[in-house]
């Protein structure tokens, strides 16, 4: 459990880095014009959302709360894996060790 602590923290630096160079440095709305206008680009984003709806299922099958589940779903497709990797930590600290708590939330 250790190492997934230490993965999922080191995703939230490598995000908040990335975040931060890209709204510093890159034209949001320019680039992701040129991003929509590439074949690989709308498969990337394709992939890209596909992994949030999936991760984002997970959150809501563990969360005790639907509101909650629906905040943490928002986060995930407008932060992308920082959201997360902030989740996956925050449900390994609160699992106490137990990975089935940790796979299953409110349902171990």
């Amino acid at each position: 459990m250790k190492i997934a602590k230490i993965i999922s923290v080191l995703g939230m630096l490598a995000m908040t880095a990335v975040l931060i160079y890209g709204f510093t440095v890159g034209d949001f709305f320019g680039e992701g014009s040129k991003l929509f206008a590439m074949p690989w680009g709308i498969v990337s984003l394709v992939d890209l959302y596909t992994g949030f709806t999936l991760f984002s299922a997970w959150i809501i099958y563990r969360e005790k709360s639907l509101p909650v589940a629906i905040l943490w779903t928002i986060a995930m497709m407008t932060l992308g894996f920082f959201a997360g990797s902030l989740y996956a930590f925050l449900a390994l600290q609160s699992s106490g060790g137990d990975w089935r708590k940790f796979w299953m939330g409110k349902r171990a």
